[in-house]
């Protein structure tokens, strides 16, 4: 979606880092992934439940962006263009044997929720649990689902960015996404009906 803006950078001021980086200048290239980094190590500790493989992956994948951005044509925004090549190197690790983690982390507590005492000790058991649970059941997605699942429900991409990001239609990004839904709905339910 090359009219998208970009958190952090203003759409026009994204045109031109883009421009300039396709030109060769490092610092551009630096301020677009300074935009970006936070949100794409986020959905890669997602993936990789272990936060030094989340960040080699993160830094191999911006050394592809950065070899690879002359050859960045704008179809879609950078920010969906570095999440592609971020979750391909994820795939490409975990094709290649390399450690995915059991664990998807669907929340990070807050010191708020930590610290809540007025919580009862069997409501925080069960809702641990139930927590447990989702991210046993994310985990047992094949990646092909599960990609779907986080990058819409868990990181709040739009359904076009998300599918954009997966090399995919619409239509069949939103069958994985249904259908990883309803596993983990499955998954979940016996623990749901207590």
């Amino acid at each position: 979606m090359p009219g998208k803006a970009t958190p952090g950078i203003r759409e026009s001021s994204e045109a031109g880092l883009v421009l300039k980086a396709r030109q060769g200048d490092p610092q551009a290239f630096e301020a677009l992934v300074r935009a970006h980094a936070e949100r794409l190590y986020a959905v890669l500790l997602r993936f990789t439940a272990d936060a030094d493989e989340a960040e080699e992956v993160l830094q191999d994948a911006f050394m592809r962006a950065w070899r690879g951005i002359g050859k960045f044509e704008e179809r879609s925004s950078f920010f969906t263009w570095l999440y592609r090549i971020g979750i391909n190197e994820a795939k490409r690790r975990a094709v290649r044997g390399s450690h995915l983690g059991p664990l998807v982390s669907t929340q990070e507590e807050s010191l708020d929720q930590l610290k809540d005492v007025r919580s009862a000790p069997e409501t925080r058991a069960a809702q641990l649990e139930l927590r447990d649970a989702l991210e046993a059941a994310i985990a047992a997605l094949p990646l092909d689902h599960r990609l779907p699942l986080v990058l819409r429900d868990i990181e709040g991409l739009s359904t076009s960015d998300a599918a954009a990001i997966m090399e995919l239609g619409e239509p069949a990004f939103k069958s994985r996404l249904h259908r990883a839904r309803m596993r983990v709905r499955n998954d979940l339910e016996p623990l749901l009906d207590e």
